[in-house]
């Protein structure tokens, strides 16, 4: 049995065809916590032959059927398996996430809860699945759709909720059938790691789940520009999205893609204030801002926006901005110091573009966060849509205050992105909350509500949030093909030729 962080966490750490195995080309990479800069781990970096192997190693099981070919009950034992391994090791997993996210102990034992969720949703989900019959009007034809797996995976997923992510690929991935390949973000490898680890411990058979880490520029590379693949699954960048697409382009290989939003929060005057003001907080400043879904556009009722916007800031200062492993913190540092540079650059933007500053757009002066790459929760009043502060998705602790009129300039507005993934509608008014819902164009709208999901509902969106689903049944599909069967079960000749 596998005992504690270490016992995780052990080299070798590229998981190709069932072994643990150094890669060839020896490289290393420091993974270091963004609470204080000092290196946690120096885990294994594969390069092109390593993915190549893998690749090949998930090829080799797939065409001999060692998983694809067994029962949907016995592949949902595995999952379940699975699921157990982690909530036996779940205080461990949170551990390794905090460490190497940096965001609070707290979060990551939510997020653990939520892939144990994934995991036992997918086995369900597989074995109450069934073929659809379709009635011909001939009672001599049974025609029928079945499912199978799609084929090799490559699934590839971000920093901010590595485990979470990549579980939302891979269980669904092995409750159909599939094998894969699987990359972490080079920056926080290390729970895909363990989650490996216990995969395999849980029975997989070798060649299934492979496991590669590294830069994506090489790594990434080499498993999206490869014929051998059947479905490319990454969450990420938006620019990052565009290079898989057109690298899967080349030899017709599927992708699904989930790019990341700029998601308005409508907050309208018969609000409940309270409810409101807590729920735009947790939206923008949640894992500091650092969450794909992140509610960064607060678009207000012009009737309440300066009260409003005054308890915000209000609420802002008091944020306990500390080491995630600190049970008093309430958010934690950016991922790394090149991150917060980034976020620090969109900070002068906003202030160059006539944004008013009214809350943070510094870091902490707490002389004990000055190692870590902590940011202060951030708040810009009377923005306008036109500022590529409100418009580009900042992934950090920014909030952007708009004011509207009418329900119909609220969802112009809501609608005014290039993106589509969430939104936001904070209203007491059920009817006109049912109709701006309806008319957002996103793909996770909450009323009344910020940030919740569950495995049973699609998660993705519109425009260039990407495309395809995760989650629910549609997740499953995704690395499924429909199979249509006819099946004549009176055959006679047909005479259309005499």
């Amino acid at each position: 049995m596998i005992g504690d962080d270490e016992q995780l966490l052990a080299s070798p750490h590229l998981y190709i065809d069932g072994t643990w195995v150094a890669p060839v080309g020896g490289g290393t990479r420091q993974i270091r916590n963004p609470a204080d800069g000092t290196v946690i781990a120096v885990v294994d970096e594969a390069g092109s032959a390593d993915v190549s192997a893998a690749v090949a190693a998930a090829r080799r099981a797939f065409d001999a059927g060692s998983w694809s070919t067994r029962p949907p009950t016995e592949r949902a034992e595995l999952l379940l398996r699975v699921a157990e391994l982690l909530d036996t090791h779940r205080d461990a997993l949170a551990r390794i996430e905090t460490l190497d996210t940096g965001k609070t102990l707290h979060e990551s034992h939510i997020d653990i809860d939520d892939v144990i969720a994934v995991f036992r949703y997918y086995a369900d989900l597989v074995t109450t699945d069934s073929d659809r019959f379709v009635d011909t009007g001939n009672p001599a034809v049974v025609s029928r759709v079945v499912h199978e797996p799609v084929g090799v995976c490559a699934l590839i997923a971000p920093w901010n909720y590595p485990l979470l992510q990549m579980s939302w690929k891979v269980a669904p991935a092995l409750a159909a059938g599939a094998t894969m390949v699987v990359k972490p973000s080079e920056v926080t490898p290390l729970s895909t790691i363990a989650l490996m680890r216990l995969i395999a411990q849980a029975g997989v058979p070798a060649g299934v789940v492979n496991l590669v880490q590294g830069d994506g520029s090489v790594v990434g590379a080499a498993l999206t520009g490869t014929p051998d693949v059947d479905l490319i699954s990454f969450t990420g960048g938006a620019s990052t999205g565009v290079a898989i697409a057109r690298a899967a382009a080349e030899h017709i290989t599927r992708v699904a893609l989930e790019l990341g939003g700029k998601n308005p929060h409508i907050v309208f005057a018969d609000a409940d204030h309270a409810i409101a003001v807590d729920a735009v907080l947790t939206g923008a400043f949640l894992h500091s801002g650092q969450v794909c879904s992140a509610g960064t556009r607060l678009i207000v009722h012009e009737s309440i926006a300066d009260g409003f916007v005054a308890e915000l800031v209000r609420r802002a200062a008091g944020i306990r901005v500390g080491p995630g492993m600190d049970p008093p913190s309430q958010t934690g540092p950016l991922v790394s110091a090149e991150h917060r540079s980034k976020v620090e650059a969109y900070v002068a933007l906003g202030i160059s573009e006539g944004a008013e500053l009214v809350a943070g757009g510094k870091r902490p002066d707490d002389p004990r966060l000055a190692n870590g790459s902590y940011y202060l929760p951030t708040i810009f009043d009377r923005c306008h849509r036109s500022m590529r502060i409100v418009q580009e998705e900042t992934f950090g602790p920014i909030l952007t205050v708009e004011r509207f009129s009418t329900e119909t300039e609220a969802i112009e507005l809501g609608n005014d992105t290039s993106y589509g993934l969430a939104a936001g509608v904070q209203t007491s008014d059920r009817d006109r909350g049912e109709r701006v819902v309806r008319a957002l164009r996103h793909g996770t709208v909450w009323l009344n509500d910020f940030g919740t999901y569950t495995p049973a509902a699609e998660w993705g969106g519109f425009g260039r949030s990407g495309t395809g689903r995760e989650l629910g049944p549609s997740g499953l599909a995704e690395y499924r093909e429909s199979k249509h069967i006819w099946h004549n079960t009176a055959p006679a000749v047909g005479g259309w030729f005499d």
